[in-house]
């Protein structure tokens, strides 16, 4: 039985995600900003007679992070897994978004998730492992007009976890980036009640009004969340050597037309450059005497 905190849980994939770990026994702790939008995942746990904790949090607010995290070892012991799902979407034109919408995005999308794994790290290389999972997009690596403010967030995840798994393979953590086409969440319903960024005066309007992302029709042919969710826990029970997951065939597509290297060969590549193959394998630096971090 593994031990799973995921953000964003009061609808879409993160409620989804709560109860599939749940369905395989696993103790979920499913955190939210506002504890009052747990009554849907309650309810459907309820039916299930699945247990779920709720836990109040805040991505945008990091002073909260340690004292979560050490509240739910004191109880559990340990924590396995991070599912990084919260995030938010503001679309509009780059020159008519507000630089405090473009912040706000960058703390949600970028920052929430990347604090908050920098928080479960020192808990995870003291159990020699854990599993961090960053839900993405296929934004992150294909930028599209309309779409920059969560682009950039995501072009930032992506890259920053990418990073990332070379600096802590070395105590068997685990990361993976999930890339979806469209699915039906919250997010999207959201945009549709933002017509501040779609300014009459824009003179990105009639691109705005006829963006396929964004547009009124959209989710016409959107997948359910719960196609996504249910494919989490076996991503985290892998053994860490993907770390770009396709969701569905879009995904797969575009993923395939834009990396022409696969995960394994991407690795070699990266790892020839930087030369750390010594570090992922926990040996001493060459030609010097390293001291052990703890």
């Amino acid at each position: 039985m593994a031990t799973v905190v995921i953000t964003g849980c009061s609808s879409g994939i993160g409620l989804e995600s709560a109860l599939a770990f749940a369905r395989l026994g696993d103790q979920v702790y499913a955190t939210m900003r506002n504890e009052e939008k747990a009554t849907a995942l309650l309810l459907r746990a309820k039916q299930e007679q699945l247990r779920i904790n709720i836990k109040q949090l805040d991505v945008t607010q990091p002073d909260s992070f340690a004292s979560l995290f050490s509240e739910i070892i004191a109880a559990s012991g340990c924590i396995d897994v991070l599912v990084n799902n919260a995030g938010i979407l503001h679309p509009g034109a780059f020159e008519d978004l507000p630089e405090r919408i473009l912040r706000e995005v960058m703390e949600t999308n970028f920052w929430g998730p990347m604090l908050l794994t920098r928080a479960v790290l020192p808990h995870m290389r003291k159990q020699n492992g854990g599993y961090i999972v960053m839900i993405s997009s296929l934004s992150g690596i294909a930028g599209l007009a309309g779409d920059v403010a969560y682009s950039a967030s995501k072009f930032a995840l992506e890259g920053a976890t990418e990073a990332l798994r070379h600096e802590i393979d070395r105590w068997g953590i685990h990361v993976a980036l999930v890339q979806g086409g469209q699915f039906d969440t919250n997010i999207f319903n959201r945009t549709t009640r933002l017509p501040e960024y779609y300014p009459l005066h824009s003179p990105y309007l009639a691109m705005l009004q006829n963006s396929p992302p964004f547009s009124k029709h959209a989710l016409t042919n959107a997948l359910p969340a719960k196609i996504m969710a249910e494919l989490l826990p076996g991503i985290t029970k892998s053994d860490g050597s993907q770390l770009r997951w396709s969701t569905d065939d879009l995904a797969a597509k575009v993923l395939a037309a834009l990396h022409g290297q696969n995960d394994a060969e991407r690795d070699k590549f990266l790892r020839g450059v930087s030369d750390k193959d010594w570090w992922s394998h926990g040996h001493n630096a060459p030609n010097s005497t390293d001291i052990e971090s703890h």
